[in-house]
């Protein structure tokens, strides 16, 4: 097996942080409709204000990050390493990919434009 990379995919993350300003601005409403505020509608702003401020300031850091699988590890950010022996789980929401080891410590790779491929290589590996 070859070193596989997985690197974040700038369109999953505009798409993720849609989904999360919609979700803010939603919930930002809500709450001020709940509370009998005459500017509901300012909710909305501030939601996407909150999301899009986010996005903008989180993004060269979360396209740097980069996993790697080799026949024996899966490599992430921060001196993160995984034994593909001890990997019991690979799940996907979204455009995120979690891996669960036996122990139970979970790593998550974000932002994958085909979340379901890079799972089914990281399950490939560990069998």
């Amino acid at each position: 097996m070859e070193d596989t990379s997985f690197t974040p995919d700038r369109s999953a993350y505009v798409r993720a942080h849609a989904w999360m300003a919609a979700v803010g601005m939603g919930g930002a409403m809500a709450l001020l409709w709940a509370l009998n505020s005459p500017h509901v509608w300012t909710g909305a702003v501030g939601g996407l204000a909150a999301i899009g401020l986010r996005g903008w300031y989180m993004a060269s850091e979360e396209m740097a990050v980069v996993w790697t699988l080799t026949k024996e590890t899966l490599t992430g950010p921060v001196g993160r390493s995984v034994h593909v022996s001890q990997i019991e789980t690979v799940k996907t929401m979204g455009s995120y990919v979690q891996v669960i080891t036996k122990s139970g410590d979970k790593h998550l790779i974000k932002y994958q434009a085909n979340p379901s491929a890079t799972a089914m290589t990281i399950e490939r590996a560990a069998t």
